[in-house]
């Protein structure tokens, strides 16, 4: 797996905030926002909300059988030539792909975009046994270039602006400097053009993999994925278990929901599918094709009943793109490989909350993306979840301290009793009287300091609500 550096979110998202040229990058994610918005309503809201529901109880009702789909998709892979691993850990995934590539004698990788190939890092696995790999997404090279992880789930480059791409392509390319877009994608085209030539493997994600019918389906525009996944004469395509569908009829639904939500587009430019190595009546193709399908951490995803919703993600990006927090900290800030309100809620789970408790409070719980969500995955209430397992304790970090523990219970007992409750609140409004000025508290002391930290603290009534229903209602 890539270094997990979400620990260090806050001491990240600051950096972020202050640096005015990712502030102008992120205003780009607008045009997605708006394109969404077009692509549902030329579809019609009513017909938009029925394809949401439909997709929601199909990915329910697949993940509540995901065992009797993932053998199914299994069974008829193998029976089209092709071969399947079930890896349990990332690791385990890696060593399948590099002992592969070593047996086969290959030299040169092409990787189309593939989360899940972040995911288990196997770029780095490859490099460090001697394979050479290239990413053939234009966004995805940029960063290959660059040295640095994607930064979007579907525009891994969205931070970076057209002269520092063309900088980029001079000092690790040596081509000429230009700075127009189509010059820019010419030169990475001629380039990556020899790449797919002299390729011995391609590797490439799924979108959705068909139990059906063994068939994986990807989407792109540039056409790198098919160039990926025919070329070169292996083929690995690395999946999530999650990414498995019933039926091919249900692949419809599912391509609509995701151009829509993803780009704003009715379809993509390209729309591969394939379903193993070549056959002997084919002309294109490759002569193997490896399925590789990867749990690392889902499985206790699926068996939360809190937290199983998150399988439900189709990956379209639509709620990074709406989310306030990551308008302002962007993508490398989440400090792993899923970004925004989605990376918020699965990444403490995947890699363990003691490398992101900070997550799960990277978001105003404002709802934006739940409602954006063509799945309609309730990712306010998850992160409320993580947050209480966070400050509770319950989740293999730490157990509170004796003053949160002081706090809570202080606080229970006010709660549970009229009394109690009156009595605090008496208390609230004397203690708090050298801390009120012009209406409001600016600086609160101690560790409640943080509260007022960017905003100022509205004081406690001095006449309780109780109080003023009598004189109103005598």
């Amino acid at each position: 797996m890539p270094e997990i550096k979400s620990a260090h979110f806050k001491e990240a998202a600051r950096k972020v905030v202050a640096d005015p040229h990712q502030q102008a990058s992120l205003q780009k994610l607008e045009r997605f926002r708006t394109e969404r918005i077009h692509a549902i309503a030329e579809t019609g809201q009513a017909q938009w909300e029925v394809m949401q529901a439909q997709a929601r109880a199909i990915k329910w009702h697949t993940l509540e059988h995901l065992d009797t789909y993932l053998d199914q998709l299994a069974t008829k892979v193998e029976r089209a030539g092709g071969h399947v691993c079930f890896a349990k850990t990332a690791q385990e995934a890696n060593d399948y792909v590099v002992k592969l590539a070593l047996d086969r004698g290959v030299k040169n990788v092409v990787k189309g975009k593939s989360m899940v190939s972040e995911e288990m890092g196997i770029a780095d696995e490859l490099e460090r046994n001697g394979i050479r790999r290239v990413e053939t997404d234009l966004g995805e090279y940029i960063q290959q270039l660059a040295h640095e992880p994607p930064y979007h789930i579907i525009a891994p480059a969205v931070h970076k602006s057209k002269e520092e791409v063309s900088d980029l392509f001079v000092r690790e390319l040596g081509v000429p400097r230009v700075t127009d877009i189509p010059a820019l994608a010419g030169q990475a085209r001629e380039i990556l053009r020899g790449e797919f030539l002299k390729a011995d493997m391609g590797m490439t994600g799924a979108n959705f993999a068909v139990a059906e019918t063994g068939t994986m389906a990807i989407t792109t525009n540039e056409g790198n994925g098919r160039m990926c996944s025919t070329v070169p004469r292996i083929h690995v395509v690395t999946m999530g278990m999650e990414r498995v569908i019933p039926t091919f009829k249900d692949l419809d639904i599912f391509l609509k929901l995701l151009t829509r939500s993803a780009t704003g587009q009715r379809i993509t430019s390209y729309v591969s599918m394939f379903s193993g190595p070549r056959r002997t009546d084919e002309e294109d193709g490759p002569d193997e094709f490896h399925l590789v399908i990867l749990d690392n951490g889902r499985s206790k995803l699926l068996a939360d009943p809190e937290m199983r919703e998150s399988l439900l993600c189709i990956r379209c990006g639509a709620c990074l793109n709406v989310c306030p927090v990551y308008n302002k900290v962007g993508g490398h800030t989440y400090g792993w490989v899923y970004p925004g309100p989605i990376g918020a809620v699965v990444s403490p789970v995947l890699v363990g909350i003691p490398k992101a408790k900070d997550l799960p409070f990277a978001s105003t719980l404002c709802g934006a993306c739940r409602e954006a969500c063509p799945l309609q995955i309730n990712l306010p209430r998850m992160l409320l979840t993580l947050r209480a397992k966070v400050t509770q304790g319950s989740m293999e970090d730490r157990a509170p301290s004796t003053t949160e523990t002081l706090a809570i219970r202080g606080w229970q007992s006010a709660m549970k009793s009229s009394r109690m409750y009156g009595l605090a609140s008496k208390a609230a409004r004397i203690l708090q009287k050298p801390l009120v000025s012009h209406g409001y508290i600016h600086n609160l002391p101690g560790p409640l300091g943080a509260w007022t930290k960017s905003r100022d603290f509205p004081p406690v009534a001095d006449k309780p609500f109780r109080d003023r229903w009598k004189d109103l209602h005598p």
